[in-house]
């Protein structure tokens, strides 16, 4: 079902977040708008960890998640929230969390799908600023 921009951008007002986090770490491509949203909100750091699996299409470009760029910021005993947009998965999250081994601690944050922090869960969704 399809939700209006206001909609979600309410649903990024009212999460709570239990931690106080250091840095957001957005997976790009998908997490770059919602980790800028929440760069707004939080006022931390956002940094990108360039991971791809699927197409613009949502289909899978590759059996694997694949690192596309080596890792350029520091992460050792940082306290992160993990940025993606969609999870279905999770083989792009779980690889992430892999690739920030040394962290303090990770937490992750989906605007739909399974994650620690999630705005939606559900099986039909479109993301309002997705022309």
């Amino acid at each position: 079902m399809a939700k209006t921009f206001d909609e979600v951008m309410q649903r990024f007002r009212e999460i709570e977040f239990t931690e106080k986090f250091d840095m957001i770490v957005a997976i790009a491509n998908g997490g770059i708008i919602p980790a800028a949203i929440l760069n707004q909100r939080l006022d931390i750091g956002v940094f990108l960890l360039k991971i791809n699996l699927r197409d613009s299409n949502q289909v899978p470009k590759y059996d694997t998640p694949q690192l596309v760029s080596p890792i350029d910021f520091e992460f050792k005993d940082k306290s992160i929230l993990l940025v993606e947009d969609r999870v279905k998965t999770g083989a792009s999250l779980n690889m992430a969390k892999d690739l920030l081994q040394g962290a303090k601690l990770v937490k992750t944050f989906a605007v739909n799908g399974n994650a620690d922090y999630s705005l939606y869960n559900e099986t039909c969704f479109k993301f309002p600023w997705i022309i």
